[in-house]
């Protein structure tokens, strides 16, 4: 059974009813937003984009799947670069009422398969803050390594923060977690 799935329009209210449930979870993590980012009209539009741009080959947008087949969650493929790079940048979150379950892993491990399988990519990267120890175990869980550290990176809860960036390698396919990876953030200066 597929843990994720192509977003669809009608996903709107579930996905508006956990950005809502979970504002003040995510706030260290997300950019300023206005008002309608949280309504039903809001993320239909966002969807409405995103399968735009997924039409177009360079967003492959998913919601997470719980094992009952309601929506927990969003895993997106962004910023997918064909030419000699063949990489692409991926995002997700999970309803805070869900965390420790799994559901980050395993559409990670997912959104993975898909693309160095049917995308046939050769990268794909993700950054974390360096204190948000629990996505890097996510990344760490699929193989991911940490390659970089930005400083000032993104602009998120209306402060510049630092980020942890990892990537996998279609060439990098391992069943098990790199043993020389830290299991805390890394700080370079």
């Amino acid at each position: 059974m597929p843990f994720t799935r192509l977003v669809q329009r009608d996903d709107a209210p579930a996905i508006a009813e956990i950005l809502n449930r979970n504002r003040e979870f995510m706030a260290p993590t997300e950019p300023d937003r206005d008002e309608g980012f949280y309504t039903v009209e809001g993320q239909s539009q966002i969807i409405g984009l995103a399968l735009t741009e997924h039409q177009a080959g360079i967003r492959l947008p998913h919601v997470i799947l719980d094992d009952d087949g309601s929506v927990v969650g969003r895993a997106t493929l962004n910023e997918i670069v064909r030419g000699p790079l063949q990489s692409a940048s991926l995002g997700y979150y999970v309803d805070g009422r869900r965390n420790g379950r799994g559901l980050a892993s395993r559409a990670t491990a997912e959104m993975v398969s898909i693309a160095f399988g049917e995308l046939g990519l050769h990268r794909v990267q993700a950054g974390t803050q360096p204190e948000n120890l629990a996505s890097q175990r996510v990344l760490i869980k699929n193989s991911f390594r940490q390659y970089g550290y930005a400083p000032e990176y993104l602009k998120l809860a209306g402060e510049w923060r630092d980020e942890l960036l990892f990537q996998r390698l279609a060439t990098d396919l391992v069943d098990e977690p790199a043993a020389d990876y830290p299991r805390t953030a890394i700080s370079l200066p």
